[in-house]
């Protein structure tokens, strides 16, 4: 595309108890990594702790599914015992402002497990985000800046930590928290590392899934309009209109924006549980009729989208609707969204 934003590079989904949330996701087909969660100290000199947030992914070769929950410091998720804690070593002097950070982030997910559990999250990926950076504050876009953290990866020779950078949008509201809109957290990340990507391209999962492809956002029917002029400045490109649903084609990616009268026209069955909120997101497979079988040899209760594909309801997969598509090989970008 030539452009600051290219596809997906991952959907978060926040949940109230991670080894529910792992149990279900490997039901689904899919192959996670036990959870890692980072560790300090509460004060200097005492014994690090779980603290933050805790997470792990479904990787596919160009992005990923995370699922994260809040730990420590008060926060009621549990860690799961097969959890890696992975202690943050800082300066005596920087410790305060890093807890301060790290209260930061686990206060917005918090937030956001406050409104429902389900999908808060969503990053795109950037091939230059210096230059995204320089567009959003040119656009009006608020956002904190371009920031770099550490990430565990696996890899063949085991898990490492990897520098992402990333860019979190702040809402257009006076009184939001830094990095929250109205839906969730929304934001840039840089691309891995080539040898992050292979490592990712080497993670099989029994449901055949290879990739995320979309994620769908359901809006006040009033506020569709601005919601839609908001991702516009966000990506730098505009939606196509179809009715009350609007669609941003990104490279073997869309974001799609309902309108909620128009959310049981997509997803049969479905309600959101607030207003906005990123209602479902969908992944590829290499064979869906397999994908059903299994899925069905699982127990998994599974929905039919209006384009006649297979998906499982919010309300058997903590809050968000999962909806598996047949893997093109020459992907339409003109096609239905869902």
């Amino acid at each position: 595309m030539g452009h600051d934003v290219s596809g997906l590079h991952h959907v978060g989904h926040v949940v109230a108890d991670m080894g529910q949330a792992l149990e279900l996701y490997r039901r689904l087909g899919f192959t996670l990594p036990p959870p890692s969660c980072p560790a300090l100290p509460a004060v200097a000199g005492a014994s690090p702790e779980p603290f933050g947030a805790a997470n792990t992914h479904v990787y596919f070769p160009r992005n990923f599914i995370e699922l994260v929950t809040v730990v420590g410091d008060g926060a009621t998720g549990r860690v799961p015992a097969d959890a890696r804690l992975i202690p943050l070593r800082v300066p005596d002097d920087r410790l305060p402002g890093l807890v301060a950070a790290v209260r930061g982030t686990a206060a917005n997910l918090a937030a956001c497990l406050r409104r429902f559990e389900g999908v808060h999250i969503l990053m795109f990926d950037s091939p230059d985000i210096a230059a995204a950076a320089v567009r959003l504050s040119a656009n009006g876009v608020g956002h904190g800046g371009v920031h770099t953290v550490q990430r565990p990866v696996e890899t063949a020779g085991g898990t490492r930590m990897e520098p992402v950078r990333y860019l979190e949008i702040d809402g257009p509201e006076p009184g939001v928290a830094r990095g929250r809109v109205p839906e969730g957290r929304v934001g840039l990340a840089g691309d891995p590392a080539p040898e992050v990507a292979d490592a990712q391209r080497q993670m099989g999962h029994p449901n055949g899934a290879v990739g995320l492809l979309e994620c769908v956002m359901c809006v006040e029917d009033t506020e569709l309009p601005e919601v839609e002029r908001r991702y516009e400045r966000y990506l730098g490109l505009p939606a196509r209109r179809d009715g009350l649903v609007r669609v941003f084609d990104l490279e073997g990616a869309k974001v799609v924006l309902v309108a909620g009268s128009a959310l049981a026209g997509l997803l049969p069955g479905e309600r959101a549980p607030a207003l906005p909120a990123f209602v479902a997101y969908t992944v590829a497979v290499r064979d869906l009729a397999a994908t059903g079988r299994l899925l069905r040899e699982s127990g998994v209760p599974l929905e039919r989208t209006a384009a006649g594909e297979i998906f499982v309801p919010a309300g058997a997969a903590l809050g968000v609707a999962i909806v598996f598509r047949q893997e093109s090989r020459a992907p339409s970008r003109h096609g239905a969204p869902l």
